[in-house]
C-alpha cells in the first residue's frame, strides 16, 4: 500500500509541473513575438545610428523628404499593418500598393529607404527588416525637422505580398468629412483625439494642387485671402502637380502651427478643416493650438501605437534583402 499512497501524493505535483512547463513555453512564445526597443542591440548594434545618418542627409538635402518618410510609415501601417508592403513593386502574383489612388504620384522616399537598406545590409546582412527601417526613418524625420522623438519598438518582419484594394479602401482620403475620418481611424483602433494628434503631421510637407483644388474654389469655410493666394499656383484646370505647403506658416518645422491654421480656416485639405468646423474635435484642435507640449506628447504616443498595427513577428513574413521585392 505504500507505493500507491506515495504515487497519489506526487502525481498532482507532477501535473502542476507539467502545466507550468506548458504555460512557460506558451508565454515565452508570446514574449518572443513582441516588439522591443533593443531588438537589434546584439544582432545589429549600429543600425539606429546608420538610419539616422541617412535620414539627416536626405532631409538636409530636401526638407520635404522628412514629411515624405513620415507619410510612408503611415501609408504602410494602415494597409495590412506595419509590414513594408507599400515598398513592394507589382509582381505576377499581386498588384502592389504604389499605384493605389492615395499613393500614386504622391508617396515618396522609396529611394531613401533603398539607400538605408543597402547600408544596413552591408553591416548586418539579412537581419534588419524594411518595415523597421521605415518606422525608424519616420521618427528620425520628425526629429530632423525639430519635432519630438519617441522610442521605436522593433522586431517587425516584412510581408511577402501587398494589397492594392486595401490601400484604396483603408487609407483616409483628403476629401473625407469628420464622421468618415473618425470611422477610418477607429477601424484601426484610434480614438478621435489620437486622429487629431496624428493629423498634426500635416505641419510639414507639401501637396499637389489636385488634392485641394475643390476646397480653394468651392468651399466657404476657408479664409478668402488664403484661398486666393493658393489659386495663383493652382488654377481651376491644369497644374495638378503644382505644389503648395500644407502648413503655410512653417512648412519645414514640426510644430503646432497646423492647428492654429485650422482655427483661422487655413486648412489646406477638406479633411484638415473638418477637424475644426463646429464638430466634436474642435476642442482638441484648440487644445493643441494653445499647448504645443501636449500635442508633441500625444503625437509621439499615437505614433508608437500606429507602429504596433498588426506587425509580422517571429517566423511570420521574412527579412527582405531588397525592399522592393520578396526574397
Amino acid at each position: 500500500m505504500a507505493e500507491p499512497s506515495s504515487f497519489s501524493m506526487t502525481f498532482p505535483s507532477l501535473k502542476l509541473r507539467f502545466y507550468f512547463f506548458i504555460f512557460l513555453c506558451f508565454n515565452i512564445g508570446i514574449v518572443s513575438a513582441q516588439l522591443s526597443s533593443d531588438f537589434y542591440s546584439t544582432t545589429c548594434p549600429n543600425v539606429l545610428s546608420t538610419i539616422k545618418t541617412e535620414v539627416d542627409t536626405a532631409v538636409n538635402n530636401e526638407a520635404r523628404m522628412g514629411a515624405s518618410l513620415l507619410r510612408l510609415h503611415f501609408h504602410d501601417c494602415f494597409v495590412q499593418g506595419c509590414d513594408a508592403s507599400i515598398l513592394l513593386d507589382d509582381t505576377s502574383n499581386f498588384t502592389g500598393e504604389k499605384t493605389a489612388l492615395p499613393n500614386a504620384n504622391s508617396v515618396r522616399g522609396f529611394d531613401v529607404i533603398d539607400t538605408i537598406k543597402s547600408k544596413v545590409e552591408s553591416l548586418c546582412p539579412g537581419v534588419v527588416s524594411c518595415a523597421d527601417i521605415v518606422a525608424v526613418a519616420a521618427r528620425d524625420s520628425v526629429v530632423a525637422l525639430g519635432g519630438t522623438s519617441w522610442t521605436v519598438q522593433l522586431g517587425r518582419r516584412d510581408s511577402t505580398d501587398a494589397s492594392l484594394s486595401l490601400a484604396n479602401s483603408d487609407l483616409p482620403a483628403f476629401s473625407l468629412n469628420l464622421s468618415d475620418l473618425i470611422t477610418a481611424f477607429s477601424n484601426k483602433g484610434f480614438t478621435a483625439k489620437e486622429m487629431v494628434a496624428l493629423s498634426g503631421s500635416h505641419t510639414i510637407g507639401q501637396a499637389g494642387c489636385i488634392t485641394f483644388r475643390t476646397r480653394i474654389y468651392n468651399e466657404t469655410n476657408i479664409d478668402s485671402t488664403f484661398a486666393t493666394s493658393l489659386q495663383a499656383n493652382c488654377p481651376s484646370t491644369g497644374g495638378d502637380t503644382n505644389l503648395s505647403p500644407i502648413d503655410t506658416t512653417s512648412q519645414n518645422s514640426f510644430d503646432n502651427a497646423y492647428y492654429k491654421n485650422l482655427q483661422s480656416q487655413k486648412g489646406l485639405f477638406h479633411s484638415d478643416q473638418e477637424l475644426f468646423n463646429g464638430g466634436s474635435t474642435d476642442s482638441d484642435v484648440n487644445g493643441y493650438s494653445s499647448d504645443s507640449a501636449s500635442f508633441l506628447t500625444d503625437f509621439a504616443n499615437a505614433m508608437v501605437k500606429m507602429g504596433n498595427l498588426s506587425p509580422l513577428t517571429g517566423s511570420n513574413g521574412q527579412i527582405r534583402t531588397d525592399c522592393k521585392k520578396v526574397n
